[in-house]
């Protein structure tokens, strides 16, 4: 058996996405199979000990304590071998229920929430009155004893009854309550039952549909390995050190990435304080874009760092500033004269100036920017065909809200229109390469930039933006829209109904950080080689999953497989 190898090799391992959970199941998996403790020649065999068994529940049923026990059938078919000195028998053969009893007087009460099912023990039972008890209140327990749910049994509601509960106990009938005569292990009896061999055979003899379960008739013919006594108590001994290792393991891992969560998000919010020290920011700017891969071990610290970058860029913090650079003011001027020549060229009717929202300008912007309304930016701001369009199997694509994801459009579920309704409604809208649009009801706020001319039409659920100098300015745009500063404006102004909605008004009153030209270009690029680089550490923390999820299979079958195939060969 090889299963040194997998503690050898742990570091490697330990941040699989389910490494304690499957290493938990694994030790489980050995101890059943008869590989987690050396067999010792000298331990009376299990054939022996089933003899025992039956004799003392022959002595009890003759007392009238249980009901005389039923013959089951063999086994006929082993699950898988075991060892010489182990034996496959049923589950009843080597447990006894205790029967029922309608309580009479005060007992201590115990169903399923009174189970502590990871430590197993009953940790918090009720005390009633007689008058009290519930229908289901009626199996006898006592001490020693092993209580499992047969009630959504996948939920692995196991425990051992460890104390002389005063008064004395009264399960629920939910239980299968399981006596082992003191020849079967209660902690040996909560392993079986835990383990992913019974589970499987378990779940296999479920019935129901909302409150699946095994009767009674079924929990007992399930097949059971049974072990020397005395390795009984070994095999509970190493998998309890074993477990208080995982937990041990899992601390460590929490911890680890505790500390690694802190030094994140610390880094983050240096970099997204409003208004920092200026040489204490370059430095905490420098230390974080110099370690993103350190600082990002999972997907959602990635998020958080795409999200930082952009905040970065909208406040000026992730370039230089040029002061040889046209301001933002007289760039703002131009396009207002360009707004002009375009309506005057193509007979379009501009819309009134809308009142600045001034709630949302509060960021301190660097020299040479303005805060500048969308709708002074754009010449055009529509949302899609009011009228529910025709639909057809294939033709041209009609985008909505769900087709327009950040950064993207995404046409992997869309919806089609014939050429006719594909004219008529680009008559009211009609997206273009380098035009922005915005989801604007359900998931609002996402934004992409359409990529191809005279390729979509649009429902009303999402909105267009036709930028003036279109090509220039829409890479800086898009970001900022999605970037926080954007962000919390369109959350504030889309929850002001009771569905979330953001509406042409609420899109033209926008107001966006306006950064020089020459400096939207640099800003742009900055953010695209960051964001390339935030898309291979993702790439690269998948792979590394993959891998250690790879690894840990690798380890889990070779603990088991070489051991199967030589006692295969051995019985044959």
């Amino acid at each position: 058996m090889n299963a040194d190898q997998l503690l050898v090799h742990y570091e490697q391992i330990a941040d699989a996405p389910d490494a304690i959970v499957r290493l938990r199941r694994f030790i489980l998996d050995l101890a059943m199979r008869g590989k987690l403790v050396e067999q010792d020649p000298t331990d009376e065999p299990a054939s022996e000990l089933l003899k025992r068994i039956a004799v003392e529940k022959a002595r009890l049923a003759k007392a009238g304590k249980i009901r005389k026990p039923k013959l089951l059938p063999e086994i006929e078919e082993h699950p898988y071998v075991l060892p010489p000195s182990w034996r496959w028998t049923r589950m009843r053969q080597v447990t006894s229920d205790r029967g029922q009893a309608v309580p009479d007087a005060p007992f201590t009460y115990i169903d399923v929430t009174a189970i502590d099912k990871e430590n197993g023990f009953v940790s918090d039972p009720k005390v009633l009155q007689a008058n009290e008890a519930p229908s289901r209140a009626r199996k006898i327990v006592r001490q020693g004893d092993v209580i499992y749910s047969c009630v959504r049994p996948y939920l692995l509601n196991v425990a051992i009854v460890d104390a002389d509960f005063d008064p004395a106990p009264i399960a629920s009938t939910a239980f299968a309550i399981l006596n082992g005569h003191g020849l079967v292990l209660p902690r040996y009896l909560w392993i079986v039952l835990r383990s992913p061999f019974m589970v499987e055979c378990v779940e296999q003899d479920m019935r129901g549909q909302a409150y699946p379960a095994i009767n009674d008739s079924d929990f007992s013919v399930l097949p059971f390995p049974l072990p020397p006594l005395t390795e009984q108590d070994r095999i509970v001994a190493k998998v309890d050190e074993l477990m208080a290792l995982c937990d041990r393991l899992e601390a460590a891992r929490a911890e680890r990435e505790a500390t690694r969560d802190r030094l994140a998000a610390a880094s983050l919010a240096r970099l997204n304080a409003p208004d920092p020290d200026a040489a204490a920011f370059q430095t905490h700017a420098t230390f974080a874009l110099d370690n993103l891969a350190p600082l990002t071990n999972r997907p959602d610290q990635i998020k958080a760092l795409r999200q930082t970058i952009l905040n970065l860029a909208v406040r000026g913090k992730l370039v230089e500033q040029d002061p040889a650079d046209e301001p933002a003011s007289v760039l703002l001027e131009r396009i207002g004269e360009e707004k002009t020549e375009i309506a005057r060229n193509i007979g379009f009717k501009l819309k009134k100036p809308i009142p600045r929202d001034i709630r949302f300008d509060e960021v301190t912007l660097p020299s040479g920017w303005v805060w500048s309304q969308l709708d002074e930016l754009a010449w055009k701001i529509t949302d899609g065909d009011h009228q529910t369009p025709k639909r057809e199997e294939r033709g041209r694509y009609l985008l909505s809200a769900r087709n327009v994801l950040d950064g993207q459009i995404d046409v992997s579920n869309v919806d089609f229109v014939g050429e006719a309704e594909f004219e008529r409604m680009r008559l009211r809208c009609d997206p273009n390469r380098f035009d922005i649009l915005i989801s604007c009801s359900g998931s609002v706020g996402r934004v992409a930039i359409v990529d191809k001319d005279y390729a979509y039409v649009l429902v009303r659920s999402a909105a267009l933006v036709k930028l003036t100098s279109g090509e220039e300015l829409s890479g800086f745009i898009q970001k900022a829209l999605i970037s926080d500063i954007l962000k919390d404006q369109i959350g504030v102004r889309s929850k002001a109904a009771a569905q979330p909605n953001l509406f042409l008004g609420q899109i033209r009153q926008l107001m966006l950080p306006l950064p020089p030209l020459a400096e939207q270009h640099r800003i742009v690029a900055k953010v695209d080689e960051l964001m390339a680089l935030c898309d291979r550490l993702e790439a690269a923390l998948v792979n590394a999953d993959a891998t250690r999820q790879r690894l840990l299979e690798a380890l889990l079958h070779e603990s088991l497989a070489p051991v199967d195939i030589k006692e295969l060969e051995a019985a044959e």
